[in-house]
């Protein structure tokens, strides 16, 4: 059983090379390309395009972290491998919270790009050592983007809690939560506690997570930051 490949990037040189090299490869089929976001889309939206894996260039032109988020939402099930050039640690991040599954850098050997194909069409995830480098340099773990909550019961937040959610993932502190919500700094810890007890998480970044996932707040506010 072949895997569907989606090859997503505003290179047609890249895309065409990338078909090329998975057409000699048995168990892929590249079923279409996309130059755009908008094209990406468009292609997803029709139930008779099949797709499995979407490769995705997240960073070049015409395409963004926004991206990412549509995709997940018209096809939940699909795999998502990031080849980028240019990367900062928290663009990579960005594009992690989002729903990308594994990541490369496009002057990674082939070995390596055919090795993140493979293992991301299997349903695990790949990083090169460049990847985690630039993570790591943000002083930000592997582990902290998954979500700890993974059933399917419904996520039920106040408004309220929205609220504070949104201003934490904006990086607001706890004062200054309190301060422009006009509540005491226990309240909005208070807040934060339950928040993270819903969602089922640890720590400040998966709540993030959630939020950029759920549109709370932009993936695109954060993209181009220490870039």
């Amino acid at each position: 059983m072949s895997t569907h490949v989606l090859i997503a990037d505003s290179s047609p040189v890249f895309r065409y090379g990338l078909d090329e090299i998975l057409s000699k490869k048995e168990g892929f089929h590249v079923t279409a390309h996309a130059g755009s976001g908008e094209e990406l889309e468009a292609i997803l939206k029709e139930p008779k395009n099949q797709c499995d894996l979407v490769i995705i260039d997240c960073l070049s032109t015409g395409f963004g972290v926004d991206n990412i988020l549509s995709s997940l939402r018209l096809r939940p099930n699909i795999k998502m491998l990031a080849i980028t050039s240019s990367h900062s640690g928290q663009s990579i991040v960005n594009s992690l919270r989002a729903g990308i599954t594994s990541y490369v850098k496009k002057d990674c050997s082939m070995e390596e790009v055919i090795q993140a194909i493979e293992e991301t069409s299997k349903g695990g995830t790949f990083f090169c050592g460049q990847i985690l480098a630039a993570i790591e340099a943000e002083s930000i773990e592997v582990d902290d983007l998954e979500l700890a909550n993974a059933n399917c019961d419904p996520i039920l937040l106040t408004e309220r809690e929205i609220e504070v959610l949104t201003l934490i993932s904006e990086g607001l502190t706890n004062v200054q939560i309190a301060d422009k919500l006009f509540l005491s700094n226990h309240t909005v810890n208070t807040h934060r506690k339950n928040i993270m007890q819903k969602l089922g998480v640890k720590n400040t970044a998966s709540m993030v997570m959630f939020a950029v996932k759920s549109g709370f707040v932009s993936p695109n506010r954060f993209l181009f930051q220490n870039s």
